[in-house]
Parts: C-alpha cells; structure tokens; sequence
C-alpha cells in the first residue's frame, strides 16, 4: 500500500496518452512508486491529452487547461497553461512533500519548481534531453540559451538532479555545480509486457498486420518529427528498397506522403499491442538525436529485438553500448553522409541475416536483468528519505 505520510508532487508537460517518451516514463515510474510504497501521488500535466485509467490507488491527475499552440504551429512540443491551472499547481505545492519534475524546459514543470521553492519543498529533477541539433539553426540557438540560462539555475538549485542517459549527463556536467552530485538512473522498461516472442508468434503478427515474410522488416516507434530523424529514413527507404519499412507513430513529417511501396504505417498501438510490433521486427532504426535515450529501445530490446541507434545514443548507456548497432549521425547539417552510411550498415546486416538472429536473446536477456520500473521507484524512495 502507498504510504500515506509521504506526498509527491509530479509535474509534466504532457499525460502519457501523448505518447511521447518522457510522458511514458513518468507515467510508469509512478505507478510502481506508488504500488511498491514509496508515497501518495498528485500527478499534474496538461490536458491536451486526458488521461486514461485505471491507475492504482494513491496516483491522482489533476489536468492543467493547456493552451498547445506552439505544438499545433510549430510542431514543438511545449504547452502553456492558464491562469487557473497555475493557481491549482500552487495548491498542489502546499501540500506536496517533495516535488519530482521530468525536465526543467516546460512552463508548468518551471514554476513547479518557483512554487515549490517558494514554501521550501525539496525539488527532484529527472532530466531527460540535453542538446538537439535541429535544423533550424533558430531552434538550435533558443535551445542553446535555454539550456546555458533557464537550464543551468534550474538544475543548479535542484535539491536533486537525475539522468536517464550518460550522453546527457555528460552534456551539463562541466556546466552545472550541483548541490548534491547528480545521478544517472536508467529508466526501467516493463518485462512482463515486452518478452520476446516465439517464431510462430512473430509469423502469425507478420500476417495479421498483412506484412510479406520473405523480406526483412525494420521499424521505427516514435513521433514522426526531426529530431527523431525522420528526414534520414525517408532517405533510407529509398537507398535500401528491399526490406518493409513499418513506421508506428504520428506525426508532421508522416512517411504514408511519401510514396514508397515498401513503407507501411502502423498506428493506435501502444502497450502489449505494440510489444507484438516489436517482436515481428527484425530491428529497430532509429537515427535520432539530443534526446538521452529513447524508452523504445528499452522496450524492443526487452522483446528480443535489436536496435540500430545513432553513436551518441549508444553511448548514453555504456553497459549496453556493445548490445546495439550504432553509426554516427551528423549535427552539422551532413544529412547525405549519415545515410550513406547507415544504408551501408543496413546493406551489411541484409546480407547477414544471422547476424540479427544472434542478438536477439543476447539483447533480451540484458534488458531484462538491467531494466525494472520497481527497482526505479526504489532508487527515487531512497532519494526521497534522504531529501526529507
């Protein structure tokens, strides 16, 4: 059962029905908080998304009234609360314990903290993203100076900072002094949910999502947006037509415009649903940047399924570098570079279908020995105690 004499005040920009990863992450990290005893939960976010139960006992979402124009016009996603959402957010502090924000760069998670420093609660930052080298070099300079501005006070005065990714950890150690040293706490990833699957389990998926079998099929999970690398895949499809392209996500930059042949879209999955996805795959590609690590690589690996990730998202989880197949990816605006060189990668793993075979129970087992929402929410209860 929670325990009732600990209030945790939980802030995010989004609910998990957004279906972005740091939303996700929060959503399953409190849950087992709250199921294994840490404390009682308060959970606020926008309400762009409502959220969706049953959620267990002593977890309550308050949705704040969201303003989601610059997601709507920009494809950015960062929504401004209202008036009467602040005033609920401050009322939410006054009875808060500790306040445990996911990222610092919302608005709402930013006053969170000004409101939770205002009446002396102790404040936990789990961050998620360092830089991400957007195209736009106007998005790259706004986040640049958020980061060396916003981001350098707001993690400085944190009673507590938490990484999910060394990458990212590494990003603002040399600019950051840190009131207590920060930490770096993989997310879990749920083991009951994403099993790996037999050969006839992943022929039946095959054909219930009316894919051929004869090709190899690669996925990518995530929204369809830039820094997720969507602008590689599109070239990739093209450079290396002879496997089936499954995309499940949403998004502006949605490959159904594209026109290929070998893309097929897959979307309103989520859960076991998604976990059977995976499973079908052969391996998860993924060229993404700047965003620490993504929790679907967690997840395909837990389901036996490789990933081919960018460098630097390997190396934000040094222990299971050697388990994934990497390749750098540009930040300089090199996009003809990159994909030569992944289709290169993607040419040789074609050739060597055993290759793929091997990893599966190698990428399995460490995912499930390595990744536990439980142990998660244990390593946030002994923050908890010493903060309090």
């Amino acid at each position: 059962m929670p325990n009732s004499d600990r209030n945790i005040l939980l802030v995010t920009h989004y609910y998990a029905e957004h279906r972005g990863g740091i939303e996700i992450v929060a959503r399953n990290l409190g849950e087992a908080m709250v199921e294994g005893g840490i404390g009682e939960i308060v959970w606020c976010a926008s309400d762009v998304n409502l959220p969706e139960g049953p959620f267990p006992d002593g977890l309550t979402c308050v949705p704040m009234r969201t303003l989601n124009v610059v997601e709507d016009k920009l494809h950015v996603p960062y929504p401004l609360w209202g008036p009467g959402s602040l005033w609920k957010l401050w009322r939410a502090s006054r009875s808060a314990d500790v306040v445990h924000l996911h990222d610092f760069f919302y608005m709402g998670n930013v006053l969170a903290f000004l409101f939770a420093k205002l009446r002396g609660k102790p404040v936990i930052i789990t961050q998620h993203i360092g830089f991400v080298p957007y195209q736009n070099p106007v998005l790259r300079l706004i986040l640049g100076t958020v980061n060396a501005t916003l981001g350098k006070v707001l993690l400085s005065w944190a009673n507590q900072v938490v990484y999910i990714s060394e990458t990212v950890l590494d990003y603002f150690q040399g600019r950051i002094t840190y009131r207590r040293p920060a930490l770096f706490i993989p997310n879990g990833v749920d083991t009951e949910m994403y099993t790996p699957g037999t050969e006839d389990e992943r022929s039946s998926v095959l054909k219930e999502l009316n894919l051929p079998q004869d090709k190899p099929v690669f996925l990518f999970v995530g929204r369809f947006v830039e820094k997720k690398g969507l602008h590689i895949l599109e070239q990739l499809v093209k450079r290396v037509p002879d496997v089936t392209w499954c995309f499940a996500g949403w998004g502006p930059m949605d490959p159904e415009g594209w026109g290929a042949d070998n893309v097929r879209i897959i979307k309103g999955r989520s859960g076991a649903a998604l976990a059977e996805v995976y499973r079908a795959a052969d391996l998860l590609v993924l060229p993404s940047v700047g965003e620490g690590f993504p929790l679907v690589i967690q997840e395909a690996m837990a389901c036996g399924t490789p990933a081919f990730v960018s460098t630097t998202t390997a190396g934000a989880q040094a222990e299971a570098r050697d388990l994934m197949i990497h390749e750098a990816v540009s930040e300089d605006g090199d996009t003809e570079g990159t994909v030569a060189a992944w289709a290169d990668r993607l040419t040789e793993l074609i050739e060597d279908p055993a290759a793929l075979q091997d990893m599966r129970p190698k990428v399995s087992e460490f995912a499930h020995a390595h990744w536990s929402w439980r142990g998660n929410a244990e390593r946030y209860g002994e923050l908890f105690e010493e903060l309090l």
